[in-house]
């Protein structure tokens, strides 16, 4: 329905895709309720600014997910989940410097409506815990000057029989690498690990409520994220509720 434009350093990519295919996004192919995503008026807008470097390693995070960070890894996002059963999170960007992690920007956000897991299933509107890449983006919208490869496209659009609120979703939304193929467009519906795992779970807008499995923050935040990581600096996401992220 839509045609899109899939920018990378050097070159141009012509991308078609079908409506059909946001119904993959966000936890699986039941995105139905309207449980994610959100408008750029959410939770969280704004964000607190740059902190000092974390002299060993990442704040609240444990060695047993510190140690999936790749070594070449220079940006890192956290989310940190309020609760294990909570789908109110904090999400902080770290940058690798000399003296090891430096706090860079704060947002609050929301995650999965019911919660977090560590075997994320199809439907089970939790968001799975787990150290993932950041390597593709798109959205509704024209690219905002991001460095990561960008899709548009009328085919990210929710559905209008979405409840009002969630009809921005997906106006940016940035690729978590959990169950999709690395390098593709973040709607495409490929599921390498099969559809049970579930898939096409995003960052993107926040509604300002919980989600099907994607973190939801605000537009400022987004734009923010899409003009600062840097493909060359190998982002990741470590994401999960706090007791998860400690052990």
């Amino acid at each position: 329905m839509g045609s899109g434009d899939r920018r990378r350093p050097g070159a141009v990519t012509v991308v078609c895709g079908l409506l059909l295919v946001v119904l993959y996004a966000c936890g699986g192919a039941t995105v139905e309720r309207g449980g994610d995503g959100a408008p750029g008026a959410g939770a969280g807008t704004g964000g607190t600014s740059r902190g000092t470097a974390a002299a060993t390693g990442l704040p609240d995070v444990g060695d047993r997910l510190r140690s999936r960070i790749p070594a070449v890894s220079g940006q890192v996002l956290a989310v940190y989940g309020d609760g294990k059963d909570s789908a109110n999170s904090t999400v902080v960007l770290y940058t690798r410097s000399d003296g090891g992690w430096e706090r860079v920007r704060s947002w609050r956000g929301h995650n999965g409506k019911k919660g977090w897991t560590v075997r994320h299933r199809a439907g089970d509107n939790r968001s799975p815990v787990g150290v993932f890449t950041l390597t593709d983006a798109g959205g509704v919208l024209a690219d905002p000057g991001t460095r990561l490869p960008y899709t548009r496209s009328a085919a990210f659009a929710a559905p209008r029989s979405w409840a009002r609120s969630h009809w921005h979703d997906f106006d940016y939304v940035i690729a978590i690498d959990y169950n999709r193929v690395k390098g593709a467009p973040p709607n495409d519906p490929t599921r390498p690990q099969g559809e049970d795992k579930g898939g096409g779970i995003w960052l993107h807008l926040d509604h300002g409520s919980g989600t099907s499995a994607c973190v939801g923050l605000s537009r400022t935040a987004m734009e923010y994220l899409l003009r600062t990581l840097d493909p060359a600096r190998h982002p990741v996401v470590v994401m999960g509720d706090r007791d998860a992220l400690r052990a």
